[in-house]
């Protein structure tokens, strides 16, 4: 008997753990150590405060510990609204209003301003990842971090003469680092649903990670959300809240469109799954079934046309 692919529940069916990605922090100077783990500790400062996740991607957590199910992520250099501080524990909302724990360590608070990279000489990472130096030489030491795709980042200058090719980078945690200039673009426009279609083919074999958000690894309502994000909508986290979202409409299967979004479950009341339609009777997702990961299926095969329960399209 045929099986059903593990597809993505809803907030409240979570259970299943996976293993964390640890990160490295790199030295800083004894002062600046000691300024950062002051301004670590969110509970010194107003719940309400801005904070910036200073970590490669931050899991969040539906509870204060790692022993939780991981509900979502927020990555580098993003700006989190502080909701409660509990110790080691943070919980945070993204600005996708989603919220969830994550380690204290994992944020710093913004001292001034509306927050890390939001105004001003302002680029974003456009390669699946880019790493950042301490110099202009990718030969001489490991990089200082690698940061995933749509990592926003603070522009200092422009590297001249030897130098030419990289940007001098201002990071969250205020280390003046180097950055090649080929990884990142400035003023990023929204896509069109043709190039957003191209776009999501680029990640085609990008492993599959529960509460995903990132090139480390998406889910597959994280990889949708990407996708329409990239078109300069911001929509709900999770596939159930995206079907339900006032900016979507309805649409018959026989009436789709490339960039339709497509979602999949017991009933329409039970959305578990979710993908984006290309054209050609295929849709593009992250799925578990068969290789986990980005894959490209088609709508007509099982078990999909079986668990297809509602179509939708962004006003």
């Amino acid at each position: 008997m045929f099986q059903a692919p593990a597809v993505t529940p809803k907030p409240a069916d979570r259970r299943r753990h996976f293993l964390a990605a640890q990160f490295r922090f790199t030295r800083i100077p004894f002062a600046g150590a000691a300024l950062l783990a002051l301004l670590a500790t969110p509970g010194l400062f107003a719940k309400s405060s801005v904070h910036v996740v200073v970590v490669p991607v931050a899991n969040m957590y539906s509870g204060p510990s790692d022993q939780k199910d991981v509900v979502s992520q927020a990555l580098y250099g993003s700006n989190v609204k502080l909701l409660v501080a509990h110790g080691e524990w943070s919980r945070i909302q993204t600005d996708d209003h989603y919220k969830g724990w994550t380690p204290s360590r994992y944020l710093r608070l913004v001292l001034s301003g509306s927050g890390y990279a939001t105004s001003g000489n302002v680029v974003q990472v456009e390669s699946l990842f880019a790493n950042v130096y301490h110099e202009t030489d990718v030969t001489r030491h490991k990089p200082v971090i690698t940061v995933p795709f749509e990592t926003r980042l603070e522009v200092i200058a422009e590297g001249k003469g030897d130098d030419e090719g990289w940007l001098h980078v201002r990071l969250p945690d205020m280390r003046k680092e180097w950055v090649r200039a080929g990884d990142v673009v400035a003023d990023p426009k929204p896509l069109t649903i043709p190039e957003s279609i191209e776009l999501a083919k680029r990640f085609l074999g990008l492993t599959y990670l529960w509460g995903g958000r990132s090139t480390f690894g998406y889910d597959c309502s994280g990889f949708t959300q990407m996708l329409v994000r990239s078109r300069g909508i911001q929509m709900p986290r999770d596939a159930d809240l995206q079907a339900a979202w006032s900016g979507v409409t309805a649409v018959d299967r026989k009436d789709l469109q490339p960039g339709d979004l497509l979602f999949f479950g017991s009933s329409a009341k039970h959305i578990t799954h979710t993908g984006m339609y290309i054209g050609d009777g295929q849709f593009i997702h992250d799925t578990t079934h068969n290789h986990p990961g980005v894959q490209i299926s088609r709508l007509d095969d099982q078990p999909w046309t079986r668990i297809l329960v509602a179509s939708r399209r962004v006003k």
